[in-house]
């Protein structure tokens, strides 16, 4: 009796976040988020539960656009006159902002409502500060998850603020249509700095604080970043990345960088980029769930003999690493095919 109540309660609470999801409603996609981020057994059933009531993602007419740059180069500062751009416009703006987390305490500073006071007072937009958890490439471990939830919640853009510690923050370009880089003025050292793959993976890339005495220095940067882009290989052929200077503090520049971020996408839909890239997002969506569940089924099995005495010989020098890591995926194998392990 207390199973069927249990599944009954269940089904009731998925019911109403997944009724006031597909209402657009914030407080329940709130709720939804906060539910997929639970680490609880009985959330996470939820939580599969409420994606699956939402079906596949319907994302074809949301923009989701990607932001990173190295810390102090403003970008809350350029979302928030971003998302106020395009809140002006009639758009609904969703910014899922990922705050860094400590590897000590797991905590972080989830300040992002703060940094962008005006943009979360716009009725039309929605603002979630999520930690990263240790997860790697600047993005936490349910931002596809979210994304989904935010195009069932009829949002037009969907805007993801990387953690900002580096510019090693590459996986937020295989979870968007849009890669935006943003840099400082006076390049000069600083482009030794940048990281190959995240120019190369950059679709537009935008100098900000272009405003006052940097003005001049903002535009000798672009310049400098436009040359070394020269010498790599684009990543969409039909799409030369433009490098931009703008003030997110002024607002200068703001409606050039969004047309730019509304043109690529048009470029990418005109010519089958789009849905090539959504095809490869749904699928490495699905890999990284794969090796999540796979992950957690070793580290339950973590007590097992064989585990055990594999570790304690890799421990003890008595055999390589990656001879013991093929060692147990032959028992979690045939663990697996007799129906789980010892």
């Amino acid at each position: 009796m207390a199973g069927e109540l249990r599944a009954t309660t269940t089904d009731s609470v998925v019911d109403a976040i997944a009724a006031g999801v597909a209402r657009g409603e914030r407080a329940a996609l709130g709720r939804a988020i906060t539910l997929l981020e639970s680490t609880l057994p009985d959330d996470e059933r939820r939580a599969e539960e409420l994606l699956a009531r939402l079906g596949p993602p319907r994302g074809r007419e949301t923009h989701r656009i990607g932001i990173t740059g190295a810390p102090g180069v403003g970008k809350s500062t350029c979302i928030e006159a971003l998302g106020r751009h395009v809140t002006s416009r009639g758009l609904r703006v969703a910014v899922l902002a990922v705050d860094p987390s400590s590897r000590v305490s797991g905590g972080s500073v989830l300040g992002d409502k703060t940094r962008m006071p005006e943009l979360a007072r716009e009725e039309r937009a929605f603002i979630r500060p999520s930690p990263s958890r240790g997860t790697l490439g600047g993005v936490s471990a349910r931002t596809r998850e979210a994304i989904a939830l935010c195009e069932a919640a009829g949002y037009d853009v969907v805007v993801v603020e990387t953690v900002g510690t580096g510019q090693s923050e590459v996986a937020v370009a295989e979870m968007v249509d849009t890669y935006l880089l943003l840099l400082l003025p006076g390049a000069g050292d600083s482009l030794q700095g940048i990281k190959r793959g995240v120019m190369e993976l950059a679709d537009v890339l935008a100098v900000n604080k272009a405003d006052g005495e940097r003005v001049q220095g903002a535009r000798l940067a672009a310049a400098e970043y436009r040359q070394a882009l020269r010498t790599l290989r684009a990543r969409d052929p039909g799409w030369e990345p433009p490098v931009l200077t703008l003030s997110a503090r002024t607002g200068d520049g703001v409606a050039t960088l969004w047309e730019t971020l509304a043109a690529h996408r048009a470029a990418l839909a005109q010519s089958g980029a789009l849905e090539q890239r959504r095809r490869e997002q749904r699928i490495a969506w699905m890999w990284e769930r794969v090796q999540e569940l796979l992950r957690r089924e070793l580290d339950a099995r973590a007590a097992d003999a064989v585990i055990a005495a594999t570790e304690a010989d890799v421990a003890a020098g008595r055999i390589a690493p990656p001879v013991a890591a093929r060692k147990i995926l032959s028992a979690f194998a045939g663990g697996a095919q007799h129906g789980g392990g010892a």
